[in-house]
């Protein structure tokens, strides 16, 4: 029978690895937790990302459902998950929610002028219909955009980045997928990821089991053989730990995105009703 540990009982019984020490461990990574702030749920809750623009500070984005442009929610975008941003270009992932069974999935690319461009990628046979656009993650390079649906996977899909990778489209169009990130082991319901080097990449999950990893809502650290080129690779996958889950409210905690900018962590923890009127930041630095 499946183990199964709800967030809730885990929240009431447990203090989770990463609030209660402040450090997480993964093969000699050590984490330690520097930080905690919360924004508003109008605006965030499905994501972030940190935004450099020449001549700017940095600005953390948010996302959720009402961050969504209404000509996109009339396209059938109705769901978009946790960006990424680099170059002062902003990378959206959207799901489209007209159907149960979508056939497409959309990248919205923000320049840094602010202009915007629809890539809308018609899903591969492997690539799961439901939930299909949940995050993504840019290379540090530039040159690759990681993206991954929800539900169990064994693979992470990958893509040229648009206007930054000489093989990535320029107009609006078609995404293709050029390559696949094959995972030793399976990974349920990531919904937030971010590359921390050129070969590891940090995720949060949902995933309210604990028939994967010892724990469930895990923090995930997802090294690759090698930097991507745009041919398949395999990856290996470890736990570090949970996400915090500290709240005055009992219930159910949802992890969303991940963010990752000169040297700071950042995971967005959705607390428990009523206590979910604001996101949970936590910011990490490794130790």
């Amino acid at each position: 029978m499946r183990a199964l540990r709800t967030a809730s009982l885990l929240a009431l019984t447990t203090a989770t690895l990463l609030a209660a020490t402040g450090v997480a461990t993964a093969h000699g990574t050590r984490w330690q937790q520097i930080g905690h702030t919360t924004a508003e749920n109008r605006i965030s809750g499905e994501g972030l990302a940190t935004l450099r623009l020449p001549g700017h500070a940095p600005e953390i984005v948010y996302r959720n459902g009402a961050t969504i442009p209404q000509p996109l929610k009339d396209e059938g975008w109705g769901h978009v998950g946790d960006p990424d941003s680099l170059r002062g270009y902003v990378f959206d992932v959207y799901q489209d929610t007209r159907t149960p069974t979508p056939a497409t999935k959309m990248y919205l690319v923000t320049k840094p002028d602010g202009t915007t461009t629809e890539f809308v990628h018609p899903l591969q046979p492997d690539e799961p219909a439901a939930n299909a656009n949940a995050q993504v993650a840019a290379t540090p390079d530039g040159q690759w955009l990681v993206s991954g649906p929800l539900g169990e996977v064994d693979r992470l899909f990958v893509s040229p980045t648009p206007f930054l990778n000489p093989r990535g489209p320029k107009v609006a169009g078609d995404l293709p997928v050029a390559a696949r990130i094959h995972l030793d082991h399976h990974i349920r319901s990531a919904q937030g990821c971010d590359f921390v080097g050129a070969t590891r990449l940090i995720c949060a999950t949902s995933d309210p089991y604990n028939d994967l990893y010892p724990t469930n809502l895990q923090l995930l650290q997802i090294d690759l053989a090698r930097p991507l080129n745009g041919r398949d690779v395999p990856a290996r996958v470890h736990e570090i730990g949970q996400v915090p889950l500290v709240s005055t409210c009992t219930g159910t905690f949802t992890p969303e995105g991940v963010d990752y900018d000169d040297g700071v962590l950042r995971v967005e923890v959705v607390p428990p009703s009523p206590c979910n009127t604001v996101t949970d930041v936590y910011s990490f630095e490794r130790r």
